[in-house]
């Protein structure tokens, strides 16, 4: 018998590469990742002895910006599941490059559940969106559940919302089996460092080689988020398609531990060799005009119906991506740091 073929936009990003190896150990499906011809394959680098040696997994060039391709490659391979993760993922350079941002994550998802539409319709779909949707929530909403108002805090966030709302609507309108997803602040080893906690944990294991003075540049510590792990994400979104999937439905998931982005640098800071050395500065580049400050999610409805729950603690999270940092830095030595 044939495998399942799992499509993967986005597939060398942090959660899409982490996806990409939780399925090839725990499926026995085949996997089909969509890849633009400048895409860097650093994330993906476990799998590229499986890719070469065309064992279970391939690469595809396409991109969600450009119908004509995403037409073929979705004609072409008819996913049995399709994991929609692409996208302009930066909600501080969605500030400077809001058009960029709507065309790629509003259009880029039309263009995908389109050609789902018109060639493999009964796939069974996750659409990424966030629970930036949510933006400035005020505290008698808290946790927020998955009804709470949209209060989109940044044209990235805007984008989501259309992101979101195009999953409903071809779930309903074409019969699609097309799951949302608002997973809340997610990471580990391969998370960007347009991140907080991961520009934090660069600048760290720089300090710690002795390539920048030791101090941490910051923006707002005093928003409040609740972490997970990313490999617990990825773990959801498999359990998300496996687990009577229901066309329309739209889930919150999210992580147990709470706190501030000043908790999470001061747990990255004390996990550091130069900890006694280093002190903080508030950069006014990496404040958001506007921000989403209070992100505590109640995820009742997921866990109900799948049974999911975290399991990967913070010190692991947050070890285990200063560890990515350091690793990334005695290889690479003096990168670039990104403002």
């Amino acid at each position: 018998m044939k495998n399942k073929i799992a499509f993967i936009t986005g597939i060398t990003g942090m959660v899409g590469s982490h996806l990409a190896e939780y399925l090839v150990n725990n499926t026995d499906w085949d996997i089909i990742g969509l890849i633009r011809w400048r895409s860097p394959l650093d994330n993906i680098s476990s799998l590229v002895e499986k890719i070469n040696n065309n064992t279970r997994i391939k690469l595809v060039y396409g991109d969600i910006r450009d119908p004509l391709s995403i037409d073929e490659v979705i004609k072409s391979n008819k996913p049995d599941y399709l994991f929609h993760l692409a996208a302009q993922s930066y909600p501080l350079t969605s500030f400077t490059a809001p058009l960029d941002t709507l065309e790629t994550n509003i259009q880029g998802t039309a263009v995908v559940l389109e050609a789902l539409k018109k060639y493999s319709k009964d796939c069974i779909t996750h659409v990424c969106a966030s629970s930036e949707v949510f933006g400035r929530v005020t505290k008698d909403k808290l946790p927020i559940n998955e009804e709470c108002t949209f209060h989109p805090a940044s044209p990235y966030a805007i984008s989501k919302v259309g992101t979101d709302l195009l999953g409903r609507y071809y779930a309903e309108a074409y019969d699609m089996k097309i799951m949302t997803t608002r997973m809340f602040t997610h990471t580990g080893p391969r998370r960007g460092d347009v991140f907080a906690e991961s520009t934090f944990a660069k600048q760290i294991a720089m300090i710690e080689k002795g390539f920048i003075e030791p101090v941490v540049k910051v923006g707002n510590l005093d928003s409040l988020r609740t972490i997970s792990d990313v490999r617990d994400a990825v773990r959801a979104y498999h359990m998300l398609v496996t687990i009577n999937p229901l066309g329309g439905e739209y889930y919150n998931i999210g992580g147990t531990y709470s706190c501030t982005i000043g908790d999470i640098l001061t747990k990255l800071i004390s996990l550091s060799t130069k900890k006694e050395t280093i002190s903080i500065e508030t950069d006014p580049d990496r404040l958001r005009p506007i921000d989403a400050d209070l992100q505590l999610p109640d995820t009742t409805k997921f866990q109900k119906h799948t049974g999911w729950e975290p399991k990967i603690d913070f010190e692991t999270t947050m070890s285990d991506l200063l560890s990515f940092w350091r690793d990334k830095v005695s290889k690479e030595g003096n990168i670039f740091l990104r403002r």
